[in-house]
């Protein structure tokens, strides 16, 4: 079937509480599960909290992809039958840290991939990752997966688009910035019209909550391949459920009509 259930589990994770934290994401994947998903992205660095102090804080929250975190969305998604997406800060060869995401299935890690486009004082705290996003088959279809900030380039989201691409997963913590009253987050939009110029399933999960004087959008959404919302973003800035039920059939056809197509009308020798 080319339908599926993809759940984004908006939360609101403390800055340093790793046990608690790693304890509301299991209980947020169960959650979801028991509302039939097939599909959980959670916020990004989910695990640690974001507003890091220091490098050394960073550090002191960091683990490696065989660690706790990891481990237990392992052993959920064994449990449930279920592919999880989320984000963590990642420790790396030759202790570099990474902000990272992972692709978990019933089988274990499939894959983490490293934010390569850094936000702010990330720079500070990460090195950038330097491998294109990666798009893998599942038993629940075929995902890729972002991070954040890594959603407003489109060369990259294009990428994800080019390998393949039914629905693409991006944990996200967007912070609140003024916009004129009665507007959609430009995150949000920025989603939406991702998921349309790429005909393309986008589900970006983000978080709430105030840490260390940073609020956030909460803006947690879900996008047809057409880029209307099917889910989201919550009404209120709070741990909320979202749920949708997506088309991956739609995501594979990429024609506008019967003269158009978004991937074939492409003229790469004319972008330089």
């Amino acid at each position: 079937m080319s339908t599926i259930r993809v759940a984004c589990q908006q939360l609101a994770p403390v800055i340093g509480e790793l046990e608690a934290n790693r304890a509301a994401a299991l209980a947020a994947i169960e959650a979801a599960a028991g509302a039939g998903a097939q599909v959980v992205v959670l916020p990004e660095l989910v695990s640690s909290g974001y507003a890091f102090e220091d490098a050394a804080e960073a550090r002191a929250l960091a683990e490696p992809a065989d660690g706790p975190t990891l481990a237990g969305w392992a052993a959920a998604a064994a449990a449930h039958g279920l592919v999880i997406a989320g984000g963590f800060p990642e420790l790396g060869e030759a202790g570099r840290l990474y902000n990272s995401a992972a692709l978990v299935g019933p089988g274990g890690v499939r894959v983490v991939y490293r934010k390569a486009h850094l936000w702010d004082r990330e720079l500070l705290f990460f090195t950038p990752g330097d491998e294109p996003p990666p798009v893998i088959d599942t038993l629940h279809g075929r995902i890729g997966l972002l991070v954040c900030y890594d959603l407003e380039f489109p060369e990259w989201t294009r990428t994800a688009a080019l390998r393949g691409a039914e629905l693409l997963c991006v944990p996200t913590n967007w912070p609140l910035v003024p916009r004129p009253e009665g507007e959609r987050p430009m995150e949000v939009l920025r989603a939406m019209v991702t998921a349309a110029t790429n005909c393309m399933v986008v589900a970006a999960c983000d978080r709430c909550g105030s840490e260390r004087g940073v609020d956030w959008v909460a803006g947690s959404a879900i996008a047809a391949p057409a880029g209307w919302l099917l889910a989201g973003p919550p009404a209120a800035p709070e741990p909320t459920l979202l749920i949708a039920d997506v088309d991956l059939a739609a995501s594979r056809d990429k024609a506008l009509g019967p003269r158009n197509d978004v991937l074939a009308d492409r003229r790469p020798a004319l972008y330089g």
